[in-house]
């Protein structure tokens, strides 16, 4: 049977509240742009082609037509909580279904990278849209060497790179939907710290030297309530947000 995220091949694998309703174009602007918020929490949106795909910052998210996982799903998360911690909170989710797929550790990079052999698997946005959260997740699967872009801040990698194996997209997106959900569940009852177990030993920055606006420091870790702390010099700094480049 062909790979195709189509309805009628990811449809029956859903178990859970998340991808219900489930709206699919083979090609679009943006899976970020299809979810309208007036839809019940839980839609989700997919394509197999985006032309103007985004990550964060503004950054573009480029894959073949068909070799990627691009899906968008709507969240309604509860006003005590930070929209921001969703991509951390995703990121796990992610990871876990990279780990599943190959059977190696995936980590996750502040603020919102999946990391497979160091490098960068899938990505995850989050933008609030007035009460609601439109999560935004690519994942590369199938991406052939050359398929996947050479000047990447990150270097990038797939599934298919990683081991040689080419995927069926639907069980794995069948798959993240399912994990999103029980990590979603999880961190509206008890935000990051409940996650905490998860999240800090998949932590790809700690002990790493990077660069924030120009300065140098350790990153010594992601706290519960998902600031990365940076050690410059001897003075330890919080970061809640920014740009974070790790010094390889």
């Amino acid at each position: 049977m062909p790979d195709s995220l189509a309805p009628d091949r990811v449809e029956p694998l859903l178990l859970g509240r998340l991808g219900k309703p489930y709206l699919f174009q083979a090609s679009c602007a943006s899976t970020q742009r299809l979810l309208d918020v007036d839809l019940p929490e839980g839609a989700v949106a997919v394509c197999d082609e985006q032309r103007e795909g985004r990550g964060r910052l503004g950054r573009a998210w480029q894959a073949p037509p068909g070799t990627a996982i691009l899906c968008s799903i709507l969240l309604e998360p509860p006003a005590e909580r930070r929209a921001a911690e969703l991509s951390l909170a995703a990121g796990i989710a992610g990871a876990q279904v990279v780990e599943t797929a190959t059977g190696l550790t995936a980590q996750l990079k502040w603020p919102n990278d999946v990391m497979l052999n160091r490098r960068k698997v899938a990505g995850i946005l989050a933008e609030v849209v007035d009460d609601k959260v439109v999560l935004g997740i690519g994942l590369n699967v199938n991406q052939s060497r050359e398929e996947l872009p050479a000047d990447a801040r990150v270097p990038p990698t797939s599934l298919l790179t990683t081991d040689g194996v080419r995927r069926d997209r639907a069980p794995i997106l069948a798959e993240l939907l399912r994990a999103l959900e029980d990590v979603y569940d999880v961190w509206r009852e008890g935000g990051l710290a409940l996650l905490y177990a998860e999240l800090g030993s998949r932590d790809f920055l700690r002990g790493r030297r990077v660069q924030v606006n120009g300065r140098e420091g350790i990153a010594t870790g992601v706290d519960r309530e998902g600031r990365l702390e940076i050690d410059f010099g001897g003075a330890r700094e919080l970061l809640e947000s920014g740009e974070v480049t790790y010094l390889r």
